[in-house]
């Protein structure tokens, strides 16, 4: 039976609650996969409108959309721009479109790598240097870390010696040594959090993520 839209949304949040639940138990992420896999499709349904496909791997593809498109969808929860995602060339021919997301376990939330028609992401694939008969696409293709930022307004700039800590309209959090963006924020934040006698984790004793705690920073030093 196929899932109604608002199933499909609390079946996400679940699943999400379910994986950061077991990253705050330090399951590595790779022991995760079955999930992450999860988490994508049903993230990928959600944002096409669609439904999951009525089997498992049906020819090489896991969400009908509601234009009809038979979607592949890739998840991969690695942090970095090391690595690649593997797509099976003899069932590409049944599918429309390809989405690769990511698992963003530092600010626990999906993002959007590549949602293209098929036709285009074959532009971006190369053979395997194995014997797997597998095509990749590199994640560094579609992970460019030196690509220049949109023009994202800053809604909140606060100061705590040596840090300058702000957040972005899109609700990201970046920290600041003088000119020096300093990346990953969440060790620097820890730092000032205690600093400011403020608990790093939530109502459920689970740990604040970037933007959450970051906005809790925010929101104590502007009150003073």
């Amino acid at each position: 039976m196929a899932l109604t839209q608002m199933q499909i949304i609390q079946s996400l949040g679940e699943a999400m609650s379910w994986f950061e639940r077991e990253i705050t138990w330090g399951v590595p992420p790779t022991e995760l996969r079955h999930l992450i896999g999860r988490i994508g499709e049903l993230y990928a349904a959600l944002i096409t409108n669609g439904q999951m496909a009525s089997e498992v791997n049906q020819q090489g593809y896991d969400v009908v959309s509601a234009d009809g498109e038979r979607v592949s969808v890739k998840t991969t929860a690695m942090m970095g721009a090391s690595g690649h995602i593997a797509i099976n060339p003899n069932t590409l021919q049944f599918v429309d479109r390809v989405i690769v997301l990511k698992v963003n376990t530092e600010e626990m939330q999906i993002e959007t790598l590549l949602n293209e028609e098929t036709d285009l992401v074959k532009t971006f694939m190369r053979e395997s240097s194995g014997n797997s008969g597998k095509l990749i696409i590199s994640l560094s293709r579609l992970l460019n870390t030196n690509k220049p930022k949109k023009d994202v307004s800053t809604v909140n700039t606060v100061h705590k010696a040596p840090y300058t800590i702000k957040e972005l309209e899109n609700g990201t959090i970046e920290v600041y040594k003088g000119a020096d963006h300093i990346t990953p924020a969440k060790p620097i934040l820890r730092e000032v959090a205690e600093q400011l006698n403020l608990s790093i984790l939530n109502s459920n004793g689970n740990p604040f993520n970037t933007r959450q705690l970051g906005s809790l920073i925010i929101r104590t030093l502007k009150a003073k």
